[in-house]
């Protein structure tokens, strides 16, 4: 096995194009709207977390910050 072969059985496989719509997706509401989700603030990620992310692609995208 080659070192390429390695590295590529270690991360799992990403869709480029999702990432990218996450880095340039906003959040539409709250203390942090208008915040791009990748810049969001830890624990407001967390705290989500615990309360239930939104459902539908937001909750997706945060799931995945």
């Amino acid at each position: 096995m080659n070192p390429t072969q390695e590295s590529e059985e270690q991360y799992p496989a990403f869709d480029h194009a999702k990432l990218l719509e996450l880095a340039a997706t906003r959040m539409p509401f709250g203390k942090y709207r208008g915040r791009l989700l990748v810049e969001l603030p830890e624990p407001y990620v967390v705290w989500f977390a615990g309360q239930g992310f939104p459902p539908g692609k937001l909750g997706e995208m945060l799931r995945t910050v």
